[in-house]
Parts: C-alpha cells; structure tokens; sequence
C-alpha cells in the first residue's frame, strides 16, 4: 500500500499545476491540429474502418515481417488498383492454437462489393510474397454504417458529461461540476491527443473500443473527483470557520490521496498484465485505458482540485471588493 510521509501542497503549487497540465496537453493538441488539417476525413486522430468504413482483410504469417517486405506488399497492392492500402503488421506469440503464426498482415481498403474478385487478388499477392500466408479474417464496414456510428459516439460522450454534470450540481454546487467537467475534458484531451501522436508516428488507427476506452475512462475519472470533492465539502462542515478554504483543499486532497493512488496502481497492474499478455486486438483499448486511468488521477487530485480554490479565492475577492 501506498503512503505519503509528507504533505502535498495543492494550493501553494498552483501555478505548477497549471504549467504540468500545459506540458501533458499542448503536444496533444498541436498533434490534433496536425492531423484534421492532413486527414482526408479531418478527424483529430487516424480512424478505422469502424467510422470511415472500408474492408480489412487478415492474413497469419509464420514469419516475423520487416518493413521492407511491407512497402513491396503496398507496390504491389497498387500496381492492381488496389489504391492507397494501410497496411498493418501485428506480432503475435505463435502457439499450435493460432498454427505458430508469427505476424497477422492486417490490410484495409475501401468497401469491397459482395462478387467482387479484388479480395481474391489481394490474396493472390499476399500469398505470393509470403510462404504460407493464410487468409484468417475480413471485416466490412459500410461507409454510411460508419457515419452513422461516429454520429452514436459522439452523442454518447455528450450525454455522458451531460448526465455527470447535473449530478454533480446536484450533490455539491455548479462551481464544483464545472471543475469536474473541465477535469474530465482534460484527460480526454489528453488521451485522444497520445492517440494522435501514435496515429501521426506509428499509425495508430482508433476504432469503436477506443471510445469505449474514453467513457470508461470518464467514469473512472469522475469516481476520484468526487470523492476528493466530497472530502472538501464534508471538511468545510466542520472546519470551515477555523481554517481559510485553500487549507481544507490541501487537508481534504492528503486524506484522498493515499487512497486515489493505491486504487489506480490496482488498476494499471491489472491493465499492465492485459497490455502485455492480452490478445493484440485490444492493445490500443488497454493502452488508452492505462493512460487515462494515470491521468485521471493527476487530474482529480490535483486539476480539479486547483480550478475549485482558484474560483473559491476569485469569489471572495470580489465580495471583499464589494464590501
């Protein structure tokens, strides 16, 4: 278990706090911009077939595959029409179970028509450059289907701040749900902006579990800001005529601190083990995991609780100006 010796100064480290967010969020961002300027579909992160549509096709290889082998397979692909192919490699742990294959040869394209012979010639050419290559799966999503579930995730993330928003404007104050939802915004910011680094330098697509991944990672974040808030709002009970605000943040953010942190290294472990020994189709929804659930902390912790003494301080200026 973990446990803290020292106390940990949210308020007298205010600015420190702002600058780190700066740091974890700004690379993100110009990523994000980066991407919807040089996407052909403007999105902040390089999307799957799940939201653009198209066809996969999968392909098991006893060999390890190098990048060279890769741009002649992309040639080759193009010199029958197949235009503009995105060709994934995956590296897998052979087993008698999966025929000891060594890479799965992950290639997508446009939509391919039912009749149409242009998977069988992607085929053909897999199977003519690498021994033994064998078809193991096609995934078709249309380009319609595919809008219309990017249209689902999006109003799905906007009712879920939605929802937490009158929640926590319900239980605590609007001042606190702003800082929840500026919280929320900031390790999904965050987390799509990684994506879009990885998308930009080792393309990384993003599919339906990756949103999946953000909303999980929502509700995580929100369960630690509230029960920092809580802790504010049950120590204001009791000590709010003895200590100023900004000294029951800091109180209230030492007595939740412990716990945050021991609850989230549970669960990077758990995450950890499924990054490394899990299947390779959920890798990228493991990893947005593990990055949110760290983040989420940070942002709970010390974010939120930073934006809720900045206002709390800024409102009592103006009363005492008033006065």
């Amino acid at each position: 278990m973990f446990h803290f010796n020292k106390t940990v100064h949210v308020v007298k480290y205010r600015i420190l706090w702002m600058v780190l967010s700066a740091c974890l969020l700004l690379p993100g961002i110009c990523a994000m911009v980066y991407s919807m300027i040089t996407y052909p579909t403007h999105s902040p992160v390089k999307v799957g077939i799940d939201y653009t549509g198209g066809t996969i096709l999968q392909y098991g290889v006893a060999d390890t595959i190098n990048n060279e082998a890769v741009a002649k397979t992309r040639e080759d692909l193009d010199n029958i029409g197949v235009q503009n192919p995105y060709i994934q490699i995956l590296n897998v742990n052979p087993t008698a179970e999966n025929k000891n294959i060594k890479s799965i040869i992950s290639i997508r394209t446009k939509f391919i028509d039912e009749g149409s012979d242009t998977a069988d010639q992607i085929t053909d050419v897999v199977k003519s450059e690498y021994k033994n290559a064998e078809l193991i799966q096609v995934s078709s999503v249309g380009a319609t289907l595919g809008k219309e579930l990017f249209k689902m995730s999006l109003l799905a993330l906007a009712l879920a701040i939605l929802g937490m928003t009158i929640y926590i404007s319900l239980r605590f104050k609007f001042d606190y749900a702003l800082a929840a939802i500026l919280g929320l915004v900031h390790d999904v910011i965050f987390v799509v902006g990684v994506f879009s680094i990885l998308g930009i330098f080792c393309d990384v697509q993003v599919d339906g579990l990756f949103l999946t991944a953000i909303l999980t990672i929502i509700g995580y974040s929100i369960n630690d800001t509230v029960v920092t808030f809580d802790r504010i709002r049950e120590n204001l009970r009791y000590y709010g005529k003895k200590m100023s605000f900004g000294e029951i943040v800091d109180a209230s953010v030492n007595q939740t601190l412990a716990r945050s942190i021991n609850t989230a290294l549970t669960v990077f472990i758990t995450l950890a083990a499924l990054y490394f020994f899990g299947g390779v189709t959920t890798k990228d929804f493991v990893l947005a995991m593990m990055l949110g659930v760290v983040v989420g902390v940070y942002s709970s912790v010390f974010f939120c609780s930073m934006l809720v003494d900045f206002w709390e301080e800024r409102k009592n200026k103006k009363v005492a100006t008033a006065a």
